[in-house]
């Protein structure tokens, strides 16, 4: 099958089970799985230039909404924490796809930086594995109750503990996140959610939910920036994504994402962590390897 946009020729069962896999694997930490997919695209299936990063995010959207549903259903989603992390990444998006399609038009320019700032988060993430991770984890059974938030500070309860966190440290930055969301497109769940899980100590069984909710939502509206951007004098290079590539990545996402919310529950989240701690870490050294 040949996907016309991007002129990729494969089975369309290779995106398929590609996509399942990744999602999957890593829905229980509330990433997508997009920064796996988007070196596949590029290595794997030959799709190079900026109108992979609209693909990917179109990836987004289909899939995620699998594990937003499962999460939800097991009331396992901080709304606050989910609505914040939306309100600071969405204007981030459009900053991102703009220097996407400009200065970032050739994606070493910021790799050094964001290959860095993941490694830090992959290897933090492994030495709290190592280390036993402090005290117990809350059952993965467990609903989120109790929860509230001001204009300073957001809590609920899960388990038999109390969390917290600073609402603007979390703004600034999914801001932040959202900027380098846009530019590589990764819809922000793969800095997020360990950010949330390292820095702020939050536990995953609730970070998965509210990282994926911003990642749907940022997703849809990269989707639509970039579509503007293609048909404007803004970038250097057409950003139109190849939509037929980017549905069937996500309709093997879509099974994915609820296949592996459904099974996070039944996970021990030290190793939840380490697999996101490992992946994280594992694309860090890509970029960097690939740099130098």
């Amino acid at each position: 099958m040949e996907f016309p946009v991007s002129g990729v020729e494969v089975n369309p069962l290779v995106p398929l089970l590609a996509a399942f896999l990744v999602s999957a694997l890593t829905a229980p930490a509330g990433v997508s799985g997009a920064f796996l997919l988007l070196p596949f695209q590029v290595s794997a299936l030959g799709f190079v230039g900026p109108a992979v990063s609209p693909t990917n995010l179109i990836y987004n959207v289909v899939a995620t909404p699998g594990g937003v549903y499962r999460y939800a259903r097991e009331g396992r989603i901080v709304w606050h924490l989910a609505a914040i992390i939306v309100a600071g990444s969405l204007p981030g998006v459009f900053f991102g796809a703009v220097l996407r399609t400009t200065v970032f038009a050739d994606p070493r320019v910021f790799k050094i930086f964001i290959g860095l700032v993941l490694l830090y988060l992959g290897v933090r993430l492994l030495l709290e594995v190592w280390r036993g991770g402090g005290a117990r984890s809350p059952s993965g059974s467990e609903r989120v109750r109790g929860s509230g938030f001001s204009r300073w500070m957001g809590w609920y309860e899960f388990g038999d503990r109390r969390f917290s966190y600073g609402v603007p440290a979390v703004f600034c930055l999914s801001f932040i996140v959202g900027v380098v969301g846009g530019i590589y497109s990764i819809g922000g769940g793969a800095i997020i959610a360990p950010f949330l899980v390292s820095i702020f100590g939050l536990p995953v069984y609730t970070v998965a939910g509210a990282a994926l909710v911003g990642t749907f939502i940022t997703s849809v509206a990269g989707v639509a920036f970039f579509e503007v951007l293609s048909i404007s004098p803004v970038g250097t290079q057409a950003a139109s994504p190849d939509w037929l590539l980017g549905a069937t990545l996500g309709i093997g996402g879509l099974a994915g994402t609820y296949a592996g919310a459904r099974l996070q529950k039944f996970l021990p989240e030290r190793g939840i962590k380490g697999v996101l701690g490992g992946l994280v870490a594992l694309l860090a050294a890509g970029y960097l390897i690939g740099i130098f």
